[in-house]
């Protein structure tokens, strides 16, 4: 039978080891810890371990959910520490008797003495009964020689590089504000000596007070009022997620589940960088700033990477300098920006912050575009790849790319012809029910629309809106295939057409719709993907003759509509989106060969 992965015998005695998680490594400086458990009986070392390894457990969970050290949280330790000893101070002073309770304690020994005959009992009784008094009447001589005596300790200490006098309250400071700092490094000496310096400063205050004066300031620069900085927390219900969480449930734009779910990511990421207990009030430029330095830096799909498990956003940028994964795009960055800008708005609104921190945040873009449309050279190709004419399964995207006999015909087929001929978003139709394709006035329409049965959401209230169907779409067979899935009793037109764990519809379609065409030799790099289908479309709309604000209705670029929401319009109304949308050509596009 093997033996459990933490036990470890060394000569006779039996050990607990654990490794060291791989994000933790640069703190303990060690790979493995290990912890004699005194026993050389394999049966009370297994008693022992367990409550070890759950204590190491709970460490490194510890270690994990802090975040690291600023220079706000250093000069709010340096003005706490200050403060602190002179609070401290106070309190003795207030605890010290004064001179009446020092003579009601002598009159009181006085008596004992003579009521117990300790009177007749020699000199020494007498200095025995007196002691209590002794005590109480030098107690405070004796707290200023102790205090004289740190002051000079504290100093040499300062010049010599020796912060033990103050660890426990550098400790104590950085467990109550869930900080982290490398035992051997740099940051920790500085805060160390800022710590011994404010003490060094608030004694010399507690002296001024023995002669009567309360005046003293400080005269150290580094020790001064941390206000703006202070670690305070937030006060129930008014931490930053859960007052997303009414954002999210107002959700004042109307805006997608999928984008709410992405800007509840993004404000997450903000308060993985500022901490969980942060104020709301207390986010501002300087916050956010450092915010989108770390964000530059942050690596690609980090929270599905096993290197980068456990860790918190700082940890993740640093760990990276090792790993060197590559980075997030200005465009993710921005998104990251946008969702938690849209967030600060409503605190504005609500009257949370006076103004939104993160104006004038965002990155330049690119001067390139990110996506751009398909030739018509390329829409011949790949309309003729396995994808579209037959290909050896379907059921894995490496053998979608081969050529054979196996037909796909589901969303994987229909999204690309229908995004071609709509400039609809892929998501939008994905989501369609059967009941979303009818006619209306002797034409065939997409409603797309949260109304419904179904699982629904679209990016924006004016998302929702009355598309016709294009003619080449009927004469490919679109129609046929819905009436197909309304005969086979299905309520959705893609019923395969799935949301990932992030709740965002056919999302794993639309990136390996991208790995497609890097196979089939068409794309390197950035340029083409599933959305240059929406970008042809608009294209196509300009060489007919049409303004952007003519067609952006059709494209889902307006305000909410009661026509978007409930698919219900004039005749002449859709006449005249029939003819936009049959404007749409593609001069050279051959699809003679594709039908259902």
């Amino acid at each position: 039978m093997a033996r459990l992965t933490y036990l470890e015998r060394r000569g006779a005695t039996y050990y607990a080891r654990i490794d060291i998680p791989v994000d933790l490594v640069p703190l303990y400086r060690t790979t493995t810890r290990k912890k004699s458990l005194r026993t050389k009986d394999e049966a009370t070392a297994k008693t022992r371990l367990w409550p070890v390894i759950e204590a190491w457990r709970a460490e490194f969970d510890d270690l994990r959910a802090r975040r690291a050290i600023t220079p706000d949280d250093m000069s709010d330790a340096t003005w706490q520490h200050y403060t602190g000893t002179l609070q401290r101070d106070e309190q003795r002073r207030a605890a010290t008797p004064t001179q009446a309770e020092i003579a009601a304690a002598a009159e009181r020994a006085s008596f004992e003495a003579i009521k117990s005959g300790e009177h007749d009992a020699g000199p020494i009784a007498a200095i025995n009964a007196m002691t209590e008094v002794e005590i109480l009447a030098n107690q405070a001589a004796w707290d200023a020689r102790r205090r004289a005596a740190r002051l000079k300790r504290l100093r040499s200490d300062l010049v010599a590089g020796d912060a033990s006098l103050v660890a426990d309250h550098l400790d104590a400071y950085l467990d109550q504000h869930k900080l982290i700092v490398d035992p051997q490094s740099p940051q920790r000496g500085e805060l160390a000596r800022r710590l011994m310096r404010a003490e060094i400063e608030a004694l010399e205050r507690t002296i001024e007070r023995d002669h009567g004066d309360y005046t003293g300031t400080p005269k150290d620069p580094i020790v001064k009022s941390a206000t703006g900085t202070s670690r305070e927390q937030a006060a129930k219900g008014e931490g930053i997620m859960e007052l997303f969480e009414q954002y999210a449930a107002e959700n004042p734009k109307g805006i997608a589940t999928d984008t709410i779910a992405q800007a509840r990511r993004d404000v997450g990421s903000f308060v993985d960088y500022v901490g969980s207990t942060c104020p709301v009030h207390r986010i501002d430029k300087k916050a956010v700033r450092e915010w989108k330095a770390l964000l530059m830096k942050y690596p690609v799909k980090a929270t599905e990477s096993s290197a980068f498990a456990g860790m918190k956003l700082a940890q993740i940028v640093k760990h990276n300098e090792t790993v060197d994964k590559p980075v997030i795009t200005v465009r993710t960055v921005n998104r990251y920006i946008a969702g938690f800008s849209a967030f600060c708005s409503w605190l504005v609104n609500h009257g949370y912050l006076d103004h939104n921190p993160a104006d004038g945040m965002f990155l330049k873009k690119p001067k390139d575009k990110t996506t751009v449309p398909f030739t018509v050279e390329q829409m011949n190709a790949l309309f003729k790849s396995p994808l579209f004419t037959g290909c050896q399964s379907a059921d894995e995207w490496r053998f979608v790319a081969k050529p054979g006999n196996v037909k796909i015909l589901d969303h994987r087929y229909w999204l690309p012809l229908i995004m071609l001929y709509s400039g609809a978003r892929p998501a939008e139709i994905a989501q369609l029910a059967v009941a979303d394709v009818r006619q209306e006035h002797g034409h065939w329409i997409m409603h797309i629309t949260t109304e419904g049965d179904g699982d629904k959401s679209v990016k924006t209230e004016g998302s929702m809106r009355v598309v016709p169907v294009h003619d080449e779409l009927v004469r490919l067979g679109f129609i046929k295939y819905r009436d197909g899935m309304e005969a086979a009793g299905h309520t959705r037109l893609f019923p395969e057409a799935k949301r990932n764990q992030r709740g965002q519809m056919v999302a794993e379609f639309s990136r390996e719709f991208g790995r497609y065409l890097t196979r089939l030799g068409m794309k390197t790099g950035r340029g083409l993907s599933l959305y240059s289908f929406r970008h042809g479309a608009a294209d196509a709309l300009r060489r007919a003759g049409h303004l952007d604000e003519q067609f952006g209705f059709i494209l889902g670029h307006t305000a909410g509509t009661m026509t978007g929401r409930y698919g219900i319009m004039p005749q002449g109304m859709l006449k005249q989106r029939v003819e936009i949308i049959g404007s749409i050509t593609y001069p050279g596009l051959s699809l003679d060969h594709l039908s259902v």
